[in-house]
């Protein structure tokens, strides 16, 4: 109850600057020269899509069917063969018996198809998602390998962290793709979630390795003692502890590696973000379309950031 009690100021000051920040963004939004399309903005998620419906060869209308808001026309073709082509009743442009060529347009149907922002966040999520596998197993091999015996493995492992650490994201994402990607042929994508495996692996590395080696010698040789094995006492041992201390870092590496993929879009990859700079090239709807992008981001990062949290806390119990 007196912890609570004391808490009640700094609540009320976090309650103040909060206010405070949001007075301060109205007011500036208020003072823009700028006229906000924020009801443009859900046709970029989904968006009724309306596609005519034409005949695939020359022939005529057999019969038409209407049943309330659509209707089912069946074409008949030259030879016998027949199709059913369901359209909105509004829209229907024959009538039954008339001669059609191939492509007459018979009438249009509309379908929900989704928007560019979606098609981009899935391309970010599974650009991404793919790059994360793939920078975990470089990272698990390189971390082992930099605290290896073996003088090769060590040095090889050193040069690849401090290179890959010492270079920028988006210079890579260049050599990945108009060097490398040149050599063996690869497209776009392979080459920009390549990319962002081998950046984010680097990092992925030494958080392993200091992983690793924050868990006392004593484990190992007690384990060693048992009559296990170097890799034994690694899998079973060592690994399971330090994957309890790497989980927060390596969670925000790969929160990290969700934002670096906007990078990608240098090499026209439409992923979040250049769907985002496509919509406001035609629009020109600027400040609507990246805050809808930097709130999508958001809400990507906040649930594998709430995803890790909760894994914390189930290993936390199983201690």
């Amino acid at each position: 109850m007196l912890a609570t009690q004391r808490l009640w100021p700094w609540k009320l000051l976090l309650a103040v600057i909060l206010i405070g920040m949001a007075a301060g963004i109205w007011g500036a939004v208020n003072r823009i020269d700028y006229t906000w399309r924020w009801n443009r903005v859900p046709d970029y998620f989904f968006y009724l899509d309306e596609e005519s419906r034409q005949i695939p060869f020359d022939g005529r209308v057999k019969s038409i069917i209407e049943n309330g808001d659509v209707t089912t026309v069946a074409l008949l073709s030259e030879t016998g063969e027949t199709v059913q082509v369901a359209i909105e009743t509004e829209t229907l442009r024959v009538t039954e018996g008339e001669e059609l060529f191939e492509g007459d347009i018979v009438g249009f149907a509309s379908e929900w198809s989704l928007g560019p922002l979606m098609t981009g966040l899935w391309t970010t999520l599974w650009l991404s998602g793919g790059a994360s596998v793939l920078a975990l197993i470089i990272g698990m091999l390189t971390g082992l390998a930099r605290i290896s015996r073996n003088y090769t493995l060590r040095g090889l492992s050193a040069l690849y962290v401090e290179f890959i650490r010492g270079t920028p994201l988006l210079v890579q994402i260049f050599i990945a793709y108009f060097f490398i990607g040149t050599v063996f042929d690869l497209s776009r994508n392979v080459a920009g979630m390549g990319a962002l495996a081998i950046f984010a692996g680097a990092y992925v590395a030494e958080i392993v390795r200091a992983g690793i080696q924050s868990i006392s010698k004593g484990q190992m040789e007690a384990a060693r003692s048992l009559g296990m094995n170097l890799i034994q006492a690694m899998v079973y041992i060592v690994l399971p502890q330090a994957f309890k201390r790497i989980l927060p870092p390596l969670s925000g590496q790969f929160i990290s590696l969700i934002k670096d993929s906007s990078l990608v879009s240098v090499i026209a990859i439409t992923d979040l973000t250049k769907s985002g700079r496509e919509i406001i090239t035609s629009t020109f709807a600027t400040f609507e379309i990246w805050l809808t992008v930097a709130a999508m981001y958001l809400i990507v990062t906040s649930v594998l950031s709430q995803l890790v949290f909760y894994m914390e806390r189930r290993l936390a119990v199983s201690d």
